[in-house]
């Protein structure tokens, strides 16, 4: 058995950006099917990894890291020695970590919202989280017309964090047509050796570059 394992969901944008992260690195990874339907998150073995009872988590070995964000800055740092995804110098990191924190800002409360009530149900202010997506996808576009890549001209985990979500935001009923910038920028991520494609639902027929 793999001493490297990712326990996850396989329509959960946190835990494709882990799984693609560790493709992209070529780490091979054990997938651990969490079902969160049935409750397996909020179980004691589960909450043992993550105490917040949630997916991801990584077991690399004796290491655990639950959170996505934090996955792809433990695998970028201890597997990317040529500091290509996480960037060594203080001013690469700080152009990183402002989006890592859209991640878990806008993009959480924008299309991953949106998305995660039209798939699943629950209470949401949907007209809010498409303001908010659309907000966070009209900077994205325009940062886009002006480099390849979020943090630069090479890919990084901020364009990871972002990637999944972004993605699929059709699938909460949030168009991407309005930001071309943004379509070619998802282009540029499906086009990177090692990528894998995140599961679509059914919701809307996939029209995302690469899947």
């Amino acid at each position: 058995m793999s001493q490297r394992r990712l326990y996850h969901f396989a329509l959960s944008g946190h835990a494709h950006r882990a799984r693609l992260m560790l493709s992209l690195l070529g780490l091979p990874c054990e997938l651990v099917d969490v079902d969160l339907k049935g409750g397996a998150h909020k179980q004691p073995n589960f909450l043992a990894l993550n105490p917040f009872g949630q997916v991801p988590v990584l077991v690399d070995g004796d290491t655990v890291i639950p959170d996505s964000n934090a996955i792809l800055v433990y695998l970028a740092g201890r597997y990317d020695s040529s500091g290509r995804w996480w960037p060594r110098d203080p001013v690469g990191q700080a152009q990183v970590q402002r989006w890592l924190s859209a991640a878990a800002g806008p993009l959480a409360f924008g299309p991953a919202a949106a998305r995660i009530a039209t798939l699943f149900g629950g209470p949401l202010d949907m007209a809010k989280a498409h303001q908010i997506a659309n907000n966070l996808f009209t900077v994205m576009e325009r940062e886009l017309g002006t480099r390849p890549f979020l943090a630069g001209e090479t890919p990084t985990i901020a364009d990871i964090a972002l990637y999944s979500y972004t993605a699929h935001a059709p699938e909460g009923g949030v168009s991407l047509a309005p930001c071309p910038n943004v379509i070619a920028w998802l282009a540029r991520i499906a086009a990177l050796p090692g990528f894998v494609p995140m599961q679509a639902s059914s919701v809307v027929e996939s029209a995302i570059p690469g899947e």
